[in-house]
């Protein structure tokens, strides 16, 4: 081969060896760029709790057209479940999932009635949460989301019918979670719920409606699983 020849032929290799040099240097920079939750070298995003939840209701509420009426309702203690995804570190999303009843009690000039009647409540709340990770295993949250909460298998007592309209509510959230480890937790979390809906009943033959004014405290308590 002529020396100019091979002059070209290493030229050529040379600059193809210092594309390919200066390709996987770029290549390797734009990887260490992607935060590592992002690429999966960190957390899974997804976590779900089982909790305790105490239900304390707002013992408030009227009858349209009957001065002085006041309504009060139980608290239950239920199991929770909940599952998030974290689109980062510090921002979530957690879909609340449970059921749990409340029996409605006349007060003020209808407190003759005593037991209304009994309703069962399927609130599924969806909030969006702010993660403190500044803390090292203690994590603290906030959030802010909506509820939607679907009444059935309701049945009146001193009423013969009680009928309680589905609705929307606010919920605000605070909480923390205590990590033992990479994957489990313990959990404190409260909510409140400002749920206020319409309802129909029929007492003595007459038919009357108001508005039942729960806005319930939700506390609770449990384990936290991270995958």
């Amino acid at each position: 081969m002529e020396s100019g020849n091979i002059v070209r032929v290493i030229m050529t290799a040379t600059a193809l060896a210092a594309a390919c040099t200066a390709e996987a240097a770029e290549l390797t920079t734009a990887q260490s760029a992607v935060p590592e939750f992002a690429a999966g070298a960190g957390p899974s995003p997804w976590q779900i709790r089982l909790r305790a939840l105490d239900v304390i209701t707002n013992d408030s509420g009227s009858v349209d057209g009957l001065p002085g009426s006041d309504l009060s309702y139980s608290n239950t203690i239920v199991p929770e479940f909940d599952i998030s995804y974290f689109f980062s570190e510090n921002i979530a999303a957690e879909l609340i999932l449970g059921t749990t009843y409340a029996k409605v009690y006349g007060g003020g000039s209808i407190s003759a009635l005593d037991e209304v009647g009994k309703t069962w409540l399927l609130p599924p709340t969806l909030t969006l949460q702010y993660h403190f990770t500044d803390f090292g295993a203690f994590r603290p949250y906030v959030g802010a989301g909506v509820n939607y909460t679907v009444f059935y298998n309701q049945s009146g007592k001193s009423a013969r019918s009680l009928d309680v309209k589905n609705t929307f509510g606010v919920a605000l959230q605070a909480g923390f979670d205590y990590m033992v480890d990479d994957h489990w937790g313990v959990n404190f979390d409260a909510k409140k719920i400002f749920l206020r809906p319409d309802f129909d009943a029929n007492v003595g033959g007459a038919g009357v409606s108001g508005k039942a004014k729960l806005d319930p405290w939700l506390i609770g308590a449990g384990v936290t699983y991270r995958f």
